[in-house]
C-alpha cells in the first residue's frame, strides 16, 4: 500500500525486450495487440535490398519485429523522445546492430521528400493517431488527412510492393472500414486484404478490443 511505481522498468514480450514508462497520457510504450501483426511479420520473406517504412513509428514495435524478421525499416515518428525510446527498445532487444534507419520528422512532409529523392518501399506499415503533431508542429487529424497519407502512401511503394499493413485505435474506423480504404489504394496491384479486430487477452481468454487492422499482401 502507498507503493508508488518505478520511472521506468524493462519486460520481454514476444522475444523482444521494451523499456515501460508510464506516461501522464496513458501510455505505457507498447501496444501489446500488435503482437497478432508480429507474428504475421515472422512470415514476410523479402531479399536483403528491401525496404519497409513505418510511420507513426512510435517506440518501435512493429519496427523491432520487422528487423528481428530481417527486413531492412526505415522507422518514422515526429516525437524526438519516441524515436529515442525506440532506439533503446532495439539496444535492449540486440537489434541495435540491424539495418533500421531512424527519421524524427513529419510524416507527409518526409513521404513527399522521399517521392522526389525517388526512394521507394516494398513494405509499408503505418499505425495512424486519431490527433497529432509533426515535428515542427504540424496537426494531423485523421478524419481529415488519412486520404491525402494513403495517397502519399500508394506512391511511395515500389512497382510491385509487397505488403501494406493498416493499424487504427480511433473510434469509427472498424476492421471494415480499413480493409475498404486499403482495397481502395491498392486496387491497381490485385493481391488480397484480410482484416482483424486488435486486441488484448487477459490470460483467461478474454479479449479486450483495442483497435483494428487491415493487411493487404500481393501474394507473390
Amino acid at each position: 500500500k502507498g507503493r508508488k511505481l518505478p520511472e521506468s522498468w524493462t519486460i520481454d514480450f514476444h522475444a523482444l525486450t521494451f523499456e515501460i514508462r508510464p506516461t501522464s497520457f496513458g501510455h505505457l510504450g507498447l501496444f501489446p495487440e500488435h503482437s497478432i501483426i508480429w507474428n504475421w511479420m515472422d512470415s514476410v520473406s523479402l531479399s536483403a535490398e528491401s525496404e519497409v517504412l513505418n510511420l507513426f513509428a512510435y517506440t518501435g514495435g512493429m519496427t523491432l519485429s520487422a528487423a528481428q524478421a530481417g527486413l531492412n525499416v526505415c522507422h518514422l515518428d515526429a516525437a524526438k523522445g519516441a524515436v529515442q525510446w525506440a532506439r533503446k527498445n532495439a539496444e535492449l532487444s540486440g537489434l541495435s546492430e540491424r539495418p533500421i534507419r531512424w527519421i524524427i520528422d513529419d510524416v507527409t512532409k518526409f513521404m513527399q521528400r522521399e517521392l522526389k529523392r525517388g526512394r521507394r518501399y516494398d513494405g509499408l506499415v503505418m499505425d495512424p493517431p486519431s490527433f497529432g503533431r509533426g515535428a515542427k508542429g504540424e496537426v494531423f487529424k485523421i478524419e481529415r488527412d488519412l486520404p491525402e497519407l494513403l495517397d502519399l502512401a500508394k506512391r511511395v511503394l515500389t512497382p510491385s510492393p509487397r505488403f501494406v499493413v493498416l493499424t487504427c485505435h480511433s473510434p469509427g474506423f472498424t476492421p471494415i472500414v480499413l480493409g475498404n480504404l486499403v482495397r481502395a489504394m491498392m486496387s491497381e496491384h490485385g493481391g488480397t486484404t484480410e482484416i482483424q479486430e486488435l486486441y488484448i487477452e487477459d490470460g483467461q481468454s478474454r479479449h479486450l478490443p483495442s483497435g483494428a487492422c487491415a493487411i493487404w499482401t500481393s501474394g507473390n
